[in-house]
């Protein structure tokens, strides 16, 4: 399908967002935006709305749109499902991908390991993100997408500094996690929903303590600044 402006103001939002080219509850200009790529208002407010329904931006009346913030509640919110979530649409996608996906998140994730053997950090999160909503779609379930949708947008902008690996430990998680990717890819060829949760989890725990450094800056604890480690946010708060 040949691109518009309108599906290039789309997709470039939705890549800004996840690489965190865009901050969270940056403003968004309509616009300049509608300036930049030659549209009048209404389609960029379209693309405002499409994206506000799909989780990545905030709009707010009488005062524009905004990239979805992350704070202590997102946090909270997002610690406490993903393991679930991800499970679930695990178990989901054994039960009903079709070879076209299976082949799709194959080419997903030769496209991810390539990405990771050039230290390429956008174009991993990228590939990562898809290699995920991939399982979504195979998961075939109209209440748990948007839900896994949503997640991911989260999982990409917390877990960023994942892709960008500062010593060998993090190299060797990096290179984990592409092993991680070929065992799901394996456990879906052999219909094993159980090898698929159990990578889950364990691909869920390898990216957990870098998600905690991207919310507690070097030389700061965890704790100091959501009252525990991440994954104890839900004990800790009310």
């Amino acid at each position: 399908m040949a691109k518009t402006p309108k599906s290039n103001l789309y997709e470039d939002l939705k890549r800004q967002i996840l690489t965190m080219e865009l901050d969270p509850d940056t403003d968004l200009d309509e616009a300049s935006l509608s300036e930049r790529y030659g549209l009048s208002r209404t389609p960029v407010r379209d693309i405002f709305r499409r994206l506000a329904g799909e989780g990545y931006i905030d709009i707010r009346e009488n005062r524009g749109a905004r990239v979805i913030p992350m704070n202590h509640s997102t946090l909270r919110n997002f610690f406490l499902v993903a393991p679930m979530i991800y499970a679930a649409v695990g178990r989901l996608a054994v039960q009903n991908f079709k070879p076209a996906q299976l082949a799709e998140l194959k080419q997903t994730q030769e496209r991810f390991r390539a990405a990771s053997q050039n230290a390429d950090a956008l174009a991993m999160v990228l590939e990562n993100n898809r290699f995920h909503e991939i399982f979504g779609e195979m998961s075939g379930n109209v209440y748990m997408q948007p839900s896994l949708g949503r997640l991911l947008i989260d999982h990409a902008r917390i877990g960023h500094t994942f892709f960008r690996p500062k010593n060998e430990d993090m190299r060797r998680r990096l290179r984990l996690a592409v092993e991680h990717h070929d065992g799901f890819i394996a456990a879906l060829d052999a219909h094993d929903e159980d090898a698929v949760v159990d990578l889950v989890f364990e691909h869920w725990e390898l990216s957990r303590e870098n998600m905690e450094m991207f919310i507690a800056p070097q030389g700061l604890k965890a704790d100091a600044f959501v009252g525990g480690p991440a994954t104890q946010i839900l004990e800790k708060s009310p």
